[in-house]
This record gives structure tokens, C-alpha cells and sequence, in this order.
């Protein structure tokens, strides 16, 4: 499988880890009650710890980029983009979105932005290249 294919395998994997760990951690599963709230409709959920609502939103931060990498991916691989682009596009997203995922739950902001727009330079990248084979 190519690099930049691997890339996309690796962001969704990450993103479902996101989403599941925020889950958990929200619903605090690794207690009796939380568990079966987490098995459960999550009607009684608590509210969340900062950590916590800071996880679920950077998964679900994750979750709305993702279908943006998917698609441009898409395109510029059907355009024909060189290889050697994709992958390091892609490598940018996926190391950016897992630092920012790192630093949104720990609470840093500007850093926290800066690793997002990192994200987006390399949906960036793949775009251009996507635009100059097409």
C-alpha cells in the first residue's frame, strides 16, 4: 500500500480513537456507574471534566477533517499527483492532527492552533498537487 494510503488508514484509525477515548472518558467508564452508562443511551451522562470535554471536541474536531483529507486524497490521486507529494502531505496531516489532539485535550490554545493549521498545509499541499497534475 502506498504511503500516502497508509496515512489515511493511520487518520481514520486515530480519529476512531478519538472518538471512542472521548467517549469513554466523558461517559467515565472505568467506573461501575460510568460503564454502564457507556453501555447504555448515555441519558444520565455527567457532565464532563474539562480533560474530558476538551477530548470530545477535539474528536470531533478530527471527525470533521477528516472527510476534507479523504477527498482531497481522493482527487489528487485520481488526478494523478506524484507520489512523493501525497505521501508528505498526507505524513503532515496525520502528525499534526495527533499533536493537536495532544495538545487540545491538554489545553494549550496557540500551540493547539498552530498544529491545526499545520493540518490544513498539508490538505494544502495535496490540494496544489491535485490542481498541477489535473
Amino acid at each position: 500500500m502506498s504511503t500516502d494510503l497508509n496515512y489515511l488508514l493511520a487518520s481514520t484509525v486515530l480519529c476512531w480513537f478519538q472518538l471512542l477515548g472521548a467517549s469513554l472518558w466523558i461517559a467515565r467508564a472505568w467506573t461501575p456507574h460510568g460503564l454502564a452508562v457507556a453501555f447504555g443511551n448515555r441519558a444520565a451522562l455527567q457532565e464532563p471534566s474539562p480533560s474530558a470535554a476538551r477530548a470530545g471536541r477535539a474528536a470531533r474536531n478530527m471527525a470533521e477533517n477528516l472527510p476534507l483529507f479523504i477527498a482531497v486524497l481522493f482527487v489528487a490521486r485520481t488526478a494523478g499527483a506524484p507520489a512523493a507529494s501525497l505521501a508528505l502531505g498526507s505524513a503532515i496531516f496525520f502528525w499534526a492532527r495527533v499533536v493537536h489532539a495532544g495538545l487540545y485535550i491538554a489545553g494549550v490554545p496557540y500551540l493547539r492552533t498552530a498544529a491545526w493549521f499545520t493540518s490544513l498545509g498539508g490538505l494544502v499541499l495535496i490540494g496544489l498537487q491535485a490542481l498541477h497534475a489535473g
